[in-house]
């Protein structure tokens, strides 16, 4: 187990385009960390880069304290898991998983040893025998995490390894891997543009976008005290309701409405509640109450989603608000949202970075 560093690293490509601006990272020995955000983030490019499957244009990569840019994948002591396994197809799970230790020499009883290990700890010691075509998909990809860590590398380094499993098999894999890194916490790098996987996983996420590093913190940290309208809206399913709004006289305005005190200075801003905040009043009417007309309502058991349109300056603009169970409307009704005080966040109009200190967030 190692510590990795990025010290400023920048991956640019002919034509300016630039996939990784200046990132600057360190996940510390054993830590499980996330790299989280949308198609064409930089994540998978920082993964690539770690691996030596890429070189910077900037910057340096450090594993253990070592600068690694010049080292070949095969000199770095990593192990990759992909997305579609990379297992051999001819040959069994046992020489799958054993491969790799086969080309680096390793003792006959000493691969024996390791293979039988880490098929109990994978629970996949009865599919020794078989090859890849006669498992599952779970099963394949445990055999794919085996292959990566019977090897007991420094860092473990996983590209979105769940995406061609279906939901069930991805719940139970997700589970699968929280409970191996507690067993081996070898220091791992996860990539994923799931934000559910995101905040299940890791003991920290960093949010990417354009290239660039727009959040690091817990679970807890990002969704709660979000560095901007980005991370706001990309973590959390649904996500955050985001509206222009006015501050006047230390007022809440959205359109014309007035709602709540706000604990920032007067003028623009853009205001967001999550949907599990944002209360429903079957009256679009009264004090505080911003008026909305429902249009189209999805029952998910435990709740039901509300999909409504506030009208902001002539301009409809759409919110999703939880609701108990039971809670019914049919489209076109008028109702009224309630954006509650500590529940409500506040971010500049024009950069989009939440204004209110993030300790003012009641949790």
């Amino acid at each position: 187990m190692a510590q990795v560093e990025f010290r400023d690293v920048t991956r640019s490509y002919p034509g300016g385009v630039t996939a990784l601006d200046g990132l600057n990272l360190t996940v510390a020995d054993g830590e499980f960390l996330i790299l989280v955000g949308p198609s064409g983030c930089g994540k998978s490019t920082a993964l690539r880069l770690l691996a030596g499957l890429d070189k910077p244009t900037s910057g340096e990569i450090r594993i253990g304290g070592q600068v690694v840019d010049g080292l070949a994948p095969g000199e770095r002591d990593i192990a990759m898991v992909f997305q579609n396994y990379a297992l051999y197809p001819h040959m069994t799970v046992y020489r799958n998983l054993a491969y790799g230790l086969k080309q680096r020499r390793t003792p006959r009883a000493e691969i024996e040893r390791r293979v039988r290990e880490t098929a109990e700890l994978l629970q996949i010691g009865e599919l020794l025998d078989r090859k890849p075509g006669q498992l599952s998909g779970g099963q394949r990809q445990r055999v794919a995490m085996g292959r990566a860590l019977v090897r007991r590398p420094q860092a473990f380094l996983l590209d979105e390894p769940l995406s061609n499993l279906d939901a069930k098999l991805r719940n139970q894999v997700r589970g699968d891997l929280k409970r191996l890194h507690r067993e081996v916490p070898v220091t791992s790098i996860y990539v994923t543009h799931d934000q559910v996987e995101a905040m299940t996983l890791g003991d920290r996420l960093c949010v990417m976008a354009g290239g660039e590093v727009q959040q690091i913190g817990s679970t807890d940290d990002v969704y709660h005290r979000p560095a901007n309208t980005f991370v706001a809206a990309f973590m959390g399913s649904p996500p955050m309701n985001l509206m222009p709004a006015a501050v006047r006289a230390g007022i809440l305005h959205i359109g014309d409405t007035a709602l709540t005190a706000a604990a920032c200075p007067d003028g623009p801003v853009t205001v967001g509640v999550r949907p599990e905040h944002l209360q429903v009043r079957g009256s679009g009417t009264g004090d505080g109450v911003l008026p909305a007309r429902v249009d189209f309502v999805e029952p998910l058991g435990s709740h039901v989603l509300v999909t409504a349109l506030v009208d902001v300056d002539g301009t409809p603009t759409r919110v999703i608000a939880q609701a108990p169970a039971g809670t019914e409307f049919e489209s076109g009704a008028r109702i009224g949202l309630v954006l509650p005080p500590e529940r409500t966040y506040f971010f500049d109009a024009e950069t989009g970075d939440a204004q209110v200190h993030r300790e003012r967030i009641t949790l």
